[in-house]
């Protein structure tokens, strides 16, 4: 290994440059459909080595080792980023002759911008280096804050944190109830990164073992919470409901077609109004995934009526709809991503529309400044959508309340505000038929999965082509529809939460966990060797 480590950390030039990104697409096997986290470990050590490497002009002080650490990270997070969300590029397919000029933007352009984060990260790092286990510290609380950073600048976009890479079974999900994806975040990296040690011995023994036993506390809270998990369900006392998931398949150039919307309409209902399975209790709420209504639905009462004419008494229909509201007069109505709620008599009883929308998917950012520059492609960019201000919790006929998630609503951790504490459930609805047979839908759901544990509630979540699921407090797909099949799952659950972190607490654990790192790393820069051989 050491002989290994120092080839690495000599490494110079384009041979350099490529060893970095493909450390870092290395990783992206650890993200769904693959699962193998182990990959993290080799893409971790890689990058420590590297970094170890770094070398400057003496004159050039610590802007030198800086930009040069900022170019490694920036690398590596490029390759991770380009292995693990090639597939957006399939979303421009589906109106190639309109929007495929935009492929290289969603290909390259995305994951090297998200790659800055990464790039900091390791600046940062780099600015606390030192031999044995403090960079490790370095790197963990500085990658923990790089990725806390990229949910939120620049209206966010946390997909694929490098925590999910330690999490792909449910025995491996339980540590996010307590410490939620940002601290498994500060966590992972350290524990990747600790086979670096092998390489340099500075700091082996104290380096290795504390990582061995976070990584034995990682599995064996897993163990221990789901070996308790049927009896944490058993005493659940919400109000035990049915619901029936309905898996459409409508393929997305199909709904693009004005003149499939009546018959797409008719295939929902008959979905729905399937019998139940042979000892199945019927239904007492049905959910349509994403804009499965493919018109305006308060302009169009013959439709309330035919929903009506399916809905039995006392079920209540959950479907994905666009919402029109007048602006004022002379001004153009505005359109929401929603969700509405249908009684048993074709009224609408409750609402919520999306808050945190897709930029240049739902609307277009800085839309008058590149009208400005004159780039009427990008403003004719699929979109049109606004926000809500707020989450709006949706209300049953019965009583019980969901917390709406809308497509990728539910990659936003720090978003799930207090609301969801007095809701029976999470609820998403999302159309991941826009990109087709690719990673994206199973990286879509694992994340859905992750918010069921660090919300401690039930997830029904209803996708067009797939994956649909009711998920439990635990991780765990209690039902399900694989990707790409179409049918309805019916499934019985109860209302309400086990035990969990709440999500002020979980904030509060992952700064500690920053915090802690951080002292490590500053120590240890100051000259003192944590069980240096």
């Amino acid at each position: 290994m050491e002989r290994l480590a120092g080839r690495i950390m000599l490494l110079w030039g384009f041979p350099r440059a490529a060893i970095t990104i493909l450390a870092g697409a290395i990783g992206a096997l650890a993200l769904p459909p693959f699962g193998f986290f182990a990959t993290l470990f080799i893409s971790f050590t890689l990058l420590v080595w590297l970094l170890d490497g770094i070398t400057s002009d003496p004159d050039s002080g610590w802007f030198g080792r800086f930009r040069s650490a900022f170019w490694i990270g920036w690398l590596f997070g490029f390759g991770y980023f380009v292995a693990g969300l090639w597939w957006l590029g399939n979303a421009l397919l589906v109106e190639a002759d309109e929007f495929a000029w935009a492929l290289p933007l969603a290909v390259l352009g995305l994951p090297a911008y998200l790659a800055i984060f990464y790039g900091l990260s390791a600046a940062v790092a780099r600015l606390f280096w030192s031999d044995g286990m403090g960079r490790l510290a370095a790197l963990a609380f500085s990658f923990g804050i790089g990725e806390w950073l990229r949910g939120f600048v620049a209206t966010g976009f946390p997909w694929n944190a490098i925590g999910y890479g330690a999490m792909p079974v449910p025995l491996m999900m339980q540590s996010a109830a307590v410490i939620g994806i940002s601290g498994v975040t500060v966590l992972a990296v350290f524990v990747f990164s600790a086979p670096a040690l092998l390489g340099t011995k500075k700091g082996m023994r104290v380096g290795l073992s504390l990582a061995l036993l976070l990584f034995a506390a990682h599995l064996g809270y897993g163990a221990w919470r789901l070996h308790g998990a049927d009896t944490a369900l058993a005493q659940i006392s919400g109000e035990e409901t049915t619901v029936r998931i309905v898996q459409p398949l409508i393929d997305q150039a199909r709904k693009l077609d004005d003149a499939e919307r009546t018959a797409i309409f008719e295939e929902h209902l008959s979905l729905s109004a399937q019998p139940p399975k042979e000892g199945g209790k019927r239904p007492d709420m049905i959910v349509w995934p994403e804009t499965s209504v493919p018109f305006i639905l308060t302009q169009n009462p013959d439709a309330l009526a035919r929903i009506a004419d399916v809905l039995e008494d006392g079920q209540a229909l959950v479907t994905g709809a666009v919402r029109s509201e007048e602006a004022g007069p002379g001004m153009a109505p505005r359109f929401y991503n929603s969700i509405y709620v249908i009684d048993s008599q074709g009224q609408i009883v409750s609402a919520s529309d999306k808050v945190h929308l897709v930029p240049f998917g739902e609307y277009v950012p800085y839309e008058d400044l590149l009208r400005n520059l004159g780039i009427p492609e990008a403003i004719a960019m699929p979109g049109g959508f606004s926000a809500a201000p707020s989450q709006t919790m949706l209300t049953l006929p019965s009583g019980q309340s969901f917390y709406p998630l809308i497509c990728y609503e539910a990659i936003f951790a720090d978003e799930i505000g207090e609301q969801v504490e007095g809701t029976s459930a999470l609820l998403n609805v999302t159309n991941d038929g826009w990109f087709g047979a690719t990673p994206g839908p199973h990286q879509h759901f694992q994340q859905a999965r992750i918010r069921s544990v660090e919300n401690g509630r039930f997830m029904i979540r209803g996708a067009n082509t797939g994956i649909s699921a009711l998920i439990d407090p635990f991780g765990r797909t209690v039902i399900g529809l694989a990707f790409d099949q179409k049918g309805v799952i019916d499934a019985t659950w109860r209302g309400g939460s086990v035990a969990h972190a709440d999500s002020f607490s979980r904030q509060k654990n992952f700064w500690f966990l920053v915090g802690a790192a951080f002292l490590i790393a500053a120590i240890s820069r100051m000259g003192f060797n944590f069980g240096e051989n």
